[in-house]
């Protein structure tokens, strides 16, 4: 689908209701489509039955409003999970990012427009796998890697309303509820086998059918009623974020992103992390380590996501001067360069391999 302003041409109330109100929440039960009907025909005053909701969904997706529907999956809580970085030379940019996107446990990689200009997630079953595939890409570049493990989730969540005119994500939202969680770099999944089978199952997507957890309980040889309830223990446990459709921000409208870091002194880090996780334009913010070493003095990072430029620019400059006034840079996204979800087939083999 064409990004322009009429994508939501031929989006109707149900249509709305779906793409804003279950990018999480999908109810786990054996018949969902059913249950999301009811619940939008109470909202909308419009009749519609499951297979219709069904079909709806399948629509948006082909033409690109979903990305998928199922499961939004958390690296950092089944495998071990790092941000990292590399100064790649233009002349040998698009050959460098080929060996970093050749991993398959590199799963998103953008360059930015900054000194360290391209922007990799590496999420492996151990922290060792993990760092020797930086070794890796290190002695296969040539370049220095910037090793950006998290070590505090502030506010992680890119659900928000699109069927609007808002100028950046969660305009129309009040402020949230956050706290500081404490991310290890050792975590491991803890998974039992039918948990281990279920995450590569759903890895890309529940199947689009009125009975999505059945089909997946017959493709991995288990109960229907031991996968719902296993779906329900990786909820509670965090190894799945939520379920829902995972809507493009992209075709949406949302094409401008920034991921701003900030020099926040060691002392404050809390609880200015947790005054702008709580705020209703700022998508993601999280502590990593600082390395000085390589010249790296920031701990704090932010993102926020707009649909133009200058309102982004806006809300990074009210941040600036109201809650954290510190050196700052500010790095826009240019290229996305691989976009993948987490491959958890790897992260389940390096787990069965340690």
């Amino acid at each position: 689908m064409s990004l322009d302003a009429d994508w939501r041409a031929g989006i109707d109330a149900v249509d709305a209701a779906l793409i804003d109100g279950y990018q999480s929440g999908f109810p786990v039960e054996s018949r969902p489509f059913e249950r999301v009907a009811a619940e939008i025909a109470v909202e909308t005053g419009v009749d519609v039955d499951g297979d219709e909701v069904l079909d709806r969904v399948r629509d948006l997706r082909e033409r690109g409003v979903f990305r998928r529907f199922g499961a939004v999956l958390n690296p950092p809580v089944i495998g071990s999970s790092t941000l990292a970085a590399v100064r790649a030379p233009e002349d040998r940019f698009d050959e460098i990012a080929e060996v970093i996107n050749g991993y398959r446990q590199v799963n998103h990689n953008y360059r930015r427009d900054h000194e360290w200009n391209q922007w990799f997630v590496v999420t492996a079953g151990s922290r060792e796998r993990r760092d020797a595939i930086l070794v890796e890409i290190e002695e296969r570049t040539g370049c220095d890697v910037l090793n950006l493990p998290m070590l505090t989730d502030y506010y992680i969540d890119l659900e928000f309303p699109v069927v609007n005119g808002d100028r950046f994500a969660r305009e129309s939202l009040e402020r949230t509820d956050v706290s500081a969680t404490r991310i290890s770099e050792d975590a491991r999944g803890d998974l039992n086998a039918l948990e281990a089978d279920l995450l590569v199952a759903i890895q890309d997507g529940f199947p689009l059918s009125a009975t999505p957890y059945a089909d997946v309980a017959r493709e991995i040889g288990a109960d229907v009623d031991d996968v719902l309830a296993a779906v329900d223990r990786l909820l509670a446990d965090g190894c799945i974020k939520r379920i829902g459709c995972v809507v493009n921000h992209v075709v949406t409208g949302f094409t401008n992103n920034c991921m701003v870091v900030w020099d926040v002194p060691d002392d404050e880090l809390d609880a200015r992390g947790e005054a702008v996780g709580s705020l209703p334009y700022v998508t993601l913010c999280y502590h990593r380590p600082r390395r000085p070493e390589q010249g790296w003095e920031y701990d704090l990072f932010t993102m926020i996501h707009g649909r133009e430029a200058e309102a982004v620019d806006a809300k990074i400059d009210e941040l600036a001067a109201e809650y954290l006034p510190f050196e700052h840079e500010r790095l826009y996204s240019t290229e996305t360069l691989k976009q993948t979800g987490a491959r958890y087939d790897e992260l389940v083999a390096d787990e069965a391999g340690n």
